[in-house]
């Protein structure tokens, strides 16, 4: 059978089958290790640069919350990503699904954060409401009061890998392979969706030290 035959073949196949075949679900990396093209900075004024194959956030003094967020949005996928944090004094998150708007005349973000907490707390991995929002206050939506193995995954001073899967109204959380938080958004009103992924440097006050939070092998999956 000559090659164009073997072509025809093929496409009768497909098509006496109804549908096309399916792609299997694809790994991106968000961060190529060079620059932040895809990423713009939102809410206070903490600087951000690529440096040696990661993603460095540095804090900035009598600034709010500063956070890098992904230029597109995202609904269900599987998250990860490798971070290290200066000492205990300071803390960071990762938002997903999340959003800002103008409050006082400041850009603010809010939607879910999956913590990232070195402090003697060590709740890295909970899920915090940042920010607040017109339908729901800032706060707690699982914290990990109750999962002392997620408590001690954190490596102090070390590179950690944090794994996230959202996937409809269910999030999931993973320390160093260990898992943190298991939460699932009844609140109709409250329940985003969609939203960016943003890297959070916290504010720090008027610390005139500059604190560092740093990523790495930012990877992210969509699913179906």
């Amino acid at each position: 059978m000559t090659t164009h035959r073997l072509a025809m073949f093929a496409i009768s196949l497909i098509l006496a089958l109804g549908a096309l075949p399916a792609f299997a679900e694809q790994t991106v990396n968000l961060f190529d290790g060079r620059d932040l093209t895809g990423w713009t900075k939102r809410g206070g004024a903490a600087t951000y640069a690529a440096e040696d194959g990661a993603i460095v956030g540095r804090s900035v003094p009598n600034t709010w919350n500063t956070f890098l967020a992904t230029d597109k949005e995202y609904d269900n996928f599987v998250l990860e990503f490798d971070v290290k944090v200066d000492g205990p004094d300071f803390n960071s998150g990762v938002q997903i699904r999340s959003h800002s708007r103008l409050k006082d005349d400041k850009e603010q973000v809010f939607g879910y954060q999956v913590e990232i907490d070195p402090s003697d707390r060590s709740y890295s991995g909970g899920i915090y409401w940042e920010g607040g929002s017109p339908e729901r206050e800032g706060g707690w939506l699982f914290d990990l009061a109750n999962n002392e193995a997620a408590r001690k995954a954190l490596r102090q001073g070390e590179w950690n890998h944090l794994k996230i899967v959202a996937n409809g109204r269910r999030i999931q959380t993973w320390v160093n392979d260990v898992p943190a938080a298991d939460y699932t958004d009844t609140d109709d009103k409250a329940f985003t969706p969609a939203g960016f992924i943003g890297l959070q440097v916290h504010s720090v006050g008027d610390r005139t030290d500059t604190k560092e939070v740093r990523w790495k092998n930012i990877k992210l999956t969509e699913l179906e």
